[in-house]
């Protein structure tokens, strides 16, 4: 008699050449689909936010401010408020994703699958600077339409290089947090003391320029300042720093930090024992 189980072959693992793009897309999508299901929460609460902001600032205090920077107060505070809810919610979306996926014991899900350091870190981080992008744009087509806040583009070209660069810069800082942390008191922490702390002093309200020393020449050294003022010079044409220093650390902290969370990822940090 043929014996059967000499003819069967065991399936053969798949054999990637290059970028595994299937299993890329793959992690990219969950990422996007995690922040879509709770859209009222991650897209619709933002908004709302920078709305009370707006209606905080403008119409409380901007009536009785001068201009600032050759515009109105409105137009002025409204880019550094979309650029603050890119920034949060791009560090958000990175970071909760990894808590979560270590504390419920859910890592394997894209550490065994056969994907590289560099394609999880891309897929986590492009995931986080999804979110961020479409929060941003979100709440810049609602400010647009608000009366005494309307937006109007001077450099196309900065809005889009300073509102992506903030999403991959916050979204892989948000991954190193959720790489670090081991509990969401850690998380919260590097939330509250590190993340609000740099985006509320970084121009975000006011001139930097007007700041008193040493806080003038500080300010320069938050690289917030740049993401914020590069964004700003988008609208208004106007920038309180140089936007060639902005765009030069912009880029160089994209690829510094890519460069940190693919090492952490390859060494396993605090996802394997």
């Amino acid at each position: 008699m043929k014996d059967v189980t000499a003819s069967v072959i065991p399936p053969q693992p798949r054999d990637y050449h290059g970028w595994n793009w299937s299993g890329f897309f793959t992690l990219y999508q969950r990422e996007i689909r995690r922040f879509w299901k709770v859209g009222t929460q991650t897209v619709a609460a933002p908004v709302v936010t920078t709305l009370l902001y707006m209606l905080v600032f403008v119409v409380a205090v901007g009536g009785s401010r001068p201009a600032v920077g050759g515009v109105t107060f409105g137009h002025f505070v409204a880019p550094g408020l979309i650029m603050m809810a890119i920034l949060n919610n791009a560090f958000a979306n990175s970071s909760s994703s990894l808590i979560q996926a270590k504390m419920m014991g859910l890592t394997p899900d894209f550490l065994t699958p056969p994907l590289s350091p560099l394609e999880q870190v891309a897929a986590f981080g492009l995931g986080a600077a999804t979110r961020g992008v479409v929060v941003g744009a979100v709440t810049a087509l609602v400010i647009g339409v608000l009366p005494g806040a309307g937006l109007q583009v001077s450099h196309l070209w900065a809005i889009v290089y300073f509102a992506v660069g903030a999403s991959i810069i916050l979204g892989l800082a948000g991954v190193l947090a959720g790489l670090w942390a081991e509990k969401f008191d850690q998380l919260a922490a590097v939330t509250n003391f590190v993340i609000m702390p740099m985006t509320f002093l970084s121009g975000t309200f006011y001139l930097v320029d007007r700041l008193p020393e040493p806080f003038r020449s500080a300010s320069h050294f938050n690289p917030f300042f740049y993401l914020i003022d590069g964004f700003r010079y988008g609208f208004i044409g106007h920038a309180d720093g140089s936007v060639a220093i902005g765009a030069v650390v912009t880029a160089a902290l994209s690829v510094g930090l890519f460069l940190w969370c693919w090492w952490l990822f390859r060494t396993g940090y605090r996802l394997k024992s």
